[in-house]
Order: structure tokens, then sequence, then C-alpha cells
């Protein structure tokens, strides 16, 4: 079975095709037959496409007002050249895409039909950076693929079963039974990072509660029971919850108004601020990334230091409100780019948590660990890095999906 990804974000474009050769799913993630990506955001006028195959890399420039001719370009990469792995498009069964905003109509991976479409669509004000790229991704494979099936892998969807009293906010009741409560996001992430939990622990996932921490440019956390998400802290979007690379996270409601009374701000202008001009790049002024800030603190930079401390002290704050959500804590996660990769953030985060079990190994964490316990061998509560394969994720659902309907 040939299964196609593609994950797109505000900027970009990735994806990724597998070749499953057996009957079963394999227990490792294998590596990809063929990947791709674009940048749209490479330049005012131009996106990169890069794609990979074949032991060959090729960069390929892109018209970026232009992105449904970009997406194809890069589909026609599948089929020819020196990263050809296809001789047609026939040759893929299925195309799974990574849908960012799935509201409550969905709580599994789901066949994209003409009616999944327009809940697609008609959730674009609640996922105004995303959901338009997920259509643009959908419609083009209509278009070069034909009757292919298309599966959308809902970020929302693992998060869908938590209790009502963590989904509605606190405000009339009236705008939860118009849609407004919380939805979580991440969730593909997070419910990968537990099933592989599981498998590290030789435990059943459902035996198991957990704590995951999703840290990339975008943050997310969320405490798991019985294999199941019973809180995380983004919400009706994906910019509540903590700090992020620019976006705010929580802060208090009446600032937004306050700034639109008294600055006269827009709704516009407070929503690219909150988004795009916040958290860690709002606080340091030049950056977003957590590499840019441990670097800019060993030189001395007051601003990055802070912004480090923040985003340890939200982190932290989330860690314990996450807690209060399980009856016990079997093992903390750090998965994505920060959570992965940054050794001092995992430090700080677990510091001061001794008495709750979690003990890590020094030793260990600067290791450049990967899908590795980094707990000390008598710590209680394990601690985890896992990398996170949100494609491979994806992928996955696609053939149950289709393996399913055999059935």
């Amino acid at each position: 079975m040939k299964i196609l990804v593609l994950n797109a974000g505000s900027s970009s474009q990735k994806s990724c095709l597998y070749q499953i050769t057996q009957n079963t799913l394999p227990q490792h993630p294998p590596d990809p037959i063929w990947e791709a990506m674009i940048d749209w955001t490479a330049s005012t006028e131009l996106g990169l496409l890069k794609v990979k195959a074949n032991g060959v890399k090729q960069e390929i420039k892109l018209d970026a007002n232009h992105r449904q001719q970009g997406i194809s370009k890069m589909l026609e990469s599948l089929i020819q050249g020196e990263t050809q792995v296809l001789k047609q498009f026939s040759e893929i069964d299925v195309v799974g895409h990574r849908v960012v905003h799935g509201g409550s109509s969905y709580s599994e991976a789901t066949q994209i039909t003409p009616e999944v479409k327009e809940t697609i669509r008609q959730l674009i004000p609640l996922a105004p950076t995303h959901n338009p790229a997920h259509l643009e991704g959908i419609e083009v494979i209509e278009k070069v693929l034909g009757d292919t099936p298309q599966v959308a892998v809902f970020d929302t969807a693992f998060h869908s079963k938590m209790p009502k009293y963590a989904a509605v906010y606190p405000i009339p009741y009236q705008w939860y039974e118009q849609g407004i409560r919380r939805y979580g996001f991440h969730g593909t992430s997070h419910k990968y990072c537990a099933q592989k939990a599981a498998k590290l622990l030789s435990k059943p996932l459902e035996s198991l509660q957990l704590i995951t921490c999703h840290l990339g440019n975008g943050v997310s956390l969320s405490a798991i029971r019985d294999g199941i998400s019973v809180d995380t802290t983004m919400g009706f979007t994906p910019l509540e919850g903590l700090m992020m690379g620019t976006r705010s996270g929580s802060i208090d409601p009446a600032i937004a108004i306050y700034l639109m009374r008294n600055h006269q701000m827009n709704a516009d202008q407070v929503d690219r601020m909150l988004n795009k001009e916040s958290g860690i790049k709002g606080i340091t002024g030049k950056s977003g990334d957590m590499r840019y800030v441990t670097e800019a603190m060993e030189q001395g930079d007051s601003q990055a230091k802070l912004a480090f401390e923040m985003f340890i002290h939200h982190l932290k704050t989330a860690m314990g409100a996450m807690l209060g959500n399980l009856t016990k804590l079997d093992a903390i996660i750090f998965s994505a780019g920060i959570g992965e990769h940054s050794a001092i953030v995992r430090e700080a985060a677990c510091a001061g948590f001794e008495s709750l079990g979690i003990h890590l190994d020094p030793n260990k964490n600067n290791q450049s660990p990967m899908n590795t316990d980094i707990a000390t061998a008598d710590s209680p509560v394990r601690v985890l890095v896992i990398h996170t394969e949100e494609d491979w994720a994806i992928a996955t659902e696609c053939w149950h999906l289709l393996q399913s309907k055999v059935k």
C-alpha cells in the first residue's frame, strides 16, 4: 500500500510517501520513500520546494502567488525526474491530510466527502491560517489524483472525549451550544506520543496516566488517563494556553479590550499581535526560536533570559494543572522541536518536581536522547523523550480506515 501524506501549515506544505509492503503495520515507523517541503515564505514573491528521494535532493523555486500550481509541481516530482518513485499517480492508494480544526463534528479520522470539506471550510474562522491551507491541498489532490480516497486526520479529534467540565468555558452556556468550547490541538502528536510511551514502558496504554508536552513553535500539554485526553492547554483556538514561539498563550482577556478601547487597535491588529508578535518573540524583540534564546542567554542578553524564565514558568504551571486531572503519574513526555532537542528546557521543567517523584538523570538528559527514558533508575515517574511522528501517525490512521472498509 502506498500512502501519501500532506501536512499543511500556514506557511508550509510538508509531504511524504510511505510504502507498506506487508499486511500489517511495521513495528517501527519506516522512512518515507519520497519527501517534499514547500516553504512559502522563502521570499515575498517566491516559494521554495525541496524534494528528497532516491538519494537525490532537489530545490525548485515556485511562484508564491499561485500556491495550488506549486503543490501540483511538488506532486509531479513523484512521477518524473530524478526523484521519481512512481510510474503513475494511480499507484497511490490513499492520501492523508492533517487538518487542524474539525470542530465537534469529528472524533476520528474521516474519509473526505463534500460534506467534510464544507465543515473544514466553515471552521476557517477558528483556524484562519491553517484550514484554508488544508482545503488547498485537498482540492489539488482532487484535480491531480481524481477519485483517490482522501482522509482527514483532525488535530482536535484526540481531545473530543474530554469531560464536559473541561470543555465548557465559564461564559453564558448558550455560547457552548453554538460551538464556542475548548477543542484542543496537536492531538495527532499527543496520541502518537502516548502510544509510543506505552510501547517504551511495555505497559498497556489504558493502564497509564501521562502528561504529554508538545513543545515546538506551538506549545500544548495534555493529561492522558486510560488512553483518553482528559484535559489540554489549547482551547477554542491554538492561541490559548502556554507561552509559545510567537503566540502569547493565555492572558487576561481584558488586555485585548483595553488595547481596542484605549489604543485604537482593531480586531485584526490585536489578532496579529497575539498570534505573530508575542510569546518568546515578543519578549526578546528579535526571535521566537528557543535556540536563539539559549544562545543569547549565554551572551548575557537579559531579555532572552527573561523569555526563558517565563517559558519555563508557564510550562511548569501547566504541568501542575495537568497533574490535577490525574490520580497518579506514570510518565511525563517531551516531544516536538524544543521538547526533543533542548536539554536545558527539560532540566528546568522537571526541577522542583522531585517531591512528586520526577527525578531526571542529567547525563541521560544531555546525551541527545530520542525515544528514551531519561529518568534516574529509582525515579517513580518516568521521563521520556519521544520523537513525534505526525506524518506516520496520519499514515497509520489512513491504513486502519482502509482496512476497516475492506473488512
